[in-house]
């Protein structure tokens, strides 16, 4: 057999420690974990039954074993007669279970003899990946898997996760590698940034130049979070999707069982299209460019009928490709200079009754939500779409803070929540240290994502009825790579899915970080994913005072070594390792500086932790 994910699963292994776990080193932690005793043992001559072989969940299992070396074919229960339906040494996936289940809820009965899965649609794919992170393999041709009764199904139906290609784009296999780590950890919602001023990344056919001209910008400004270094890179930088690029990332995220939701940003945010066709300004005569620098700009579309005529025909072209219930249209930081010095436009606000210009974005808004509508599909918009009055049917993704989406449920709309004051942006930095790569400022740690409830205490049941989910953002305009965006995506993104699924009495961040989080990483490692490596468990930068220390640490990536100083230098692999807690005198008067690294088995490292211990 070729074991080509036996790295994978050998990372995965349940160490004496790890059973301790009550949740099994599974994340999301499940709504019920009981835990058996024995494990069964998974070979060739397992049998893997299922009641319905062609169901996207079954062909991913079966496609996992066979790439982890493991050729057990798929047998059809229903072909068998009962008197055969011998369940010793079986794995049985089935939807067509006696019982109900929540929606997306699974039933995972692991005895030492046999397997049996239950779930319908997407509840028995989660079921199938709670399955594989339990998987240990003893050696090329053994899988074991502790014996378990487990019951699970989500908090939230959205779970989201958002990428934006706009400032920074990402090719197909990044966007799928992207969805297999959604789909681990059983988020189903893919929001797709895919136009900015900075570039526009879908292919529409009746307008080609939104990509000849809109998806390549000239160059780049050089900056550090806000500091204006005054030059440019002089690069030439673009990139798109074409429409069958589209159609196959679709179909990938559909087997797996998750939506995608195109955001095409309106009437804000749209510099790559008015540089394509500057017809769509309010000043066509204007130069335009494709945006070279980050921020807010002044050029947005302008609400023409010659605008709505073709920001109708490439949300159509749009929908084509996208047959989820959602499109998002922005709606975000959309600067109102122009319309202010438009005749047009100040004409437009008399003539419909408008307030003033919050009043012409809430009718440039209704105008593209009656078309998504005649479409048979809703909108979503930031929460700046509540701005001079909500369409009627739109959602709102409370991104500044949580009074848009507390406002939008008190008025009835659905709401997803995404604050970036509650650790949900993953392009803030994870943690105070000058060490930190280079973000757009902000400070996320994973405490904090892990912390953040969707639901505000401030509504009531019913009004939280209308908080539909949950969701992270990525924005790159300070992640140019696919290594960076992981480095910023992981380990927040397994916080953020147990924020989503996980019921609130079931999280415990100690659990979380030093339990469940060094076994996944390791896991992830083995996959090919970058991450940052947290600080030891047990070490942080802080001062301590005492004359007496004793230093318990644990490596915050299983079987990765840490590795320790006193003399004030940077510890690398040419340092001590730590094997046994450390006990430290400091002299009076003095103070040792201890700093420690974590080094994983591949070479990552984590940031120095630097414990000053003071003997004043």
């Amino acid at each position: 057999m070729k074991n080509l994910l036996l790295p994978v699963l050998l990372a995965f292994s349940l160490s004496a420690f790890a059973q301790q776990d009550p949740y099994m080193g599974i994340v999301p932690a499940p709504v019920s974990v009981k835990k058996g005793k024995g494990e069964f043992k998974l070979t060739a001559e397992t049998i893997i039954l299922a009641d319905s072989p062609g169901q996207k969940a079954v062909v991913f299992f079966a496609d996992y074993l066979k790439k982890a070396g493991f050729d057990n074919n798929i047998t059809d229960m229903n072909q068998l007669e009962k008197g055969h339906r011998d369940m010793k040494n079986s794995i049985s996936l089935s939807v067509n279970f006696k019982g109900d289940l929540p929606l997306e809820g699974y039933q995972l009965f692991i005895f030492e003899d046999h397997i049996i899965l239950n779930g319908r649609g997407a509840g028995l794919f989660y079921g199938v990946q709670t399955l594989i992170q339990l998987m240990q393999v003893k050696n090329a041709n053994l899988i074991t898997v502790p014996c378990a009764v487990i019951k699970d199904y989500p908090r939230f139906g959205y779970r989201g996760m958002h990428l934006d290609v706009s400032r920074h784009f990402f090719d197909v296999d990044f966007i799928k590698k992207y969805l297999d780590l959604m789909a681990a950890y059983k988020l189903n919602t893919f929001h797709w940034h895919l136009t900015d001023d900075q570039g526009w990344r879908i292919e529409i056919k009746k307008y080609p130049k939104l990509t000849e001209t809109g998806s390549m910008r000239a160059q780049t400004k050089i900056n550090r979070a806000g500091i204006d270094t005054g030059f440019y890179d002089n690069t030439p930088y673009g990139g798109f999707y074409t429409q069958d690029q589209v159609r196959e990332i679709v179909a990938y995220a559909a087997d797996r069982f998750i939506t995608i939701i195109p955001e095409i940003e309106m009437p804000g945010h749209s510099m790559a299209a008015v540089a394509s066709y500057p017809e769509l300004s309010c000043n066509p005569g204007k130069p335009y460019k494709v945006a070279e620098t980050w921020g807010e700009f002044k050029d947005v579309y302008c609400p023409t009928e010659e605008t709505f005529k073709m920001l109708d025909d490439i949300l159509f072209e749009v929908m084509l490709l996208f047959p989820g219930k959602y499109i998002h249209i922005g709606g975000d930081e959309c600067n109102k200079f122009a319309w202010k010095n438009s005749d047009f436009c100040q004409q437009l606000i008399a003539d419909k009754n408008l307030k003033d210009e919050e009043g012409l974005q809430s009718y440039f808004i209704s105008r593209i939500e009656q078309f998504v509508n005649s479409q048979g599909r809703s909108i979503i918009g930031w929460d700046e779409i509540l701005e001079g009055g909500l369409a009627p049917n739109a959602t709102v993704m409370s991104w500044r803070g949580e009074a848009g989406g507390i406002k939008a449920a008190q008025l009835g709309h659905d709401v997803i929540m995404t604050p970036g004051s509650g650790g949900m942006y993953f392009d803030h930095a994870q943690s105070k240290s000058p060490q930190e790569p280079l973000s757009i400022g902000g400070n996320a740690p994973l405490s904090k994502t892990y912390a953040y409830d969707p639901a505000p205490s401030e509504l009531t049941k019913d009004q939280q009825q209308h908080i539909i989910g949950v969701q992270a953002n990525l924005w790159t305009e300070y992640i140019p790579t696919s290594a960076k965006a992981e480095y910023m995506l992981l380990p927040r993104m397994l916080a953020l899915a147990e924020v989503a699924w996980t019921p609130v009495a079931n999280k415990d961040f100690r659990n979380f970080s030093e339990e469940r989080i060094p076994r996944q990483l390791v896991r992830l490692d083995a996959q090919g994913y970058d991450y940052r490596v947290p600080v030891a468990i047990g070490a942080s930068d802080t001062v301590m005072t005492g004359s007496k220390f004793t230093i318990e640490l644990q490596p915050s990536v299983e079987g990765a070594t840490i590795y320790y100083t006193l003399d004030g230098y940077t510890p690398r692999e040419t340092d001590l390792p730590y094997t046994a807690p450390l006990q430290i005198t400091v002299p009076e008067k003095m103070t040792i500086d201890l700093k420690t690294i974590v080094i994983t088995a591949s070479g990552k490292r984590s940031l120095v932790a630097d414990m000053k211990l003071e003997n004043k």
